[in-house]
């Protein structure tokens, strides 16, 4: 159904075509949703933020979207700022009033927001691997906590030693987390 109070992923996309990025691929369209303050509802921006966001950042037209581009980069955001941006993208990529994302949404999603540099390669690879091989019904569907805590789990844990001191028993990471590990532990042992 159309909405003129809001833009939909399509209206989204076309902008995307005016600035000349790919609204699948490029976390800049999201940083730039973000920094707009496209809350209410996912996959949309409605007019009163988009009027304010442009207010805010100063934009009127789509040169000034497109010279603002280059600040958008994941990496000008300090730990706390991309934490927010982070969140806002698993809350942005929801369906509806659907509380979890796709398993194959959220891998798309994670190799696009956390490429870069943000956690090691390694950890964002095998963690992706892991989504994709498990057979575990449970993880078809990510929460918001499994989708945060693997960051944190990444900064606290950035590679395999790193690892070593990762006690399942005293742990408080939620049971994906637990399982991924054990899945690196079994990857090491099948490399030796």
């Amino acid at each position: 159904e159309d909405n003129p109070y809001a833009a939909s992923m399509e209206g989204i996309c076309k902008l995307c075509e005016q600035l000349d990025i790919d609204a699948l691929e490029d976390v800049r369209v999201l940083v730039l949703l973000w920094k707009l303050g496209a809350n209410k509802k996912p996959a949309e921006i409605q007019k009163e933020e988009w009027m304010a966001g442009c207010h805010k950042l100063k934009l009127d037209s789509v040169d000034k979207f497109k010279k603002l581009l280059p600040s958008l980069d994941t990496g000008f955001m300090d730990r706390e700022e991309f934490g927010d941006f982070y969140k806002f993208c698993f809350q942005f990529n929801r369906a509806g009033t659907h509380k979890t994302l796709e398993k194959d949404l959220v891998v798309a999603l994670l190799r696009m927001v956390l490429t870069g540099g943000r956690i090691t390669s390694g950890r964002l690879d095998t963690f992706c691997e892991f989504l994709e091989s498990t057979k575990d019904t449970s993880y078809s569907k990510i929460t918001l906590d499994q989708w945060r805590s693997f960051l944190d789990f990444s900064y606290e844990y950035p590679d395999a030693k790193a690892l070593e001191g990762y006690d399942e028993g005293m742990s408080a990471w939620p049971v994906l987390i637990d399982e991924y590990v054990e899945f690196m532990e079994k990857s090491v042992k099948k490399a030796k």
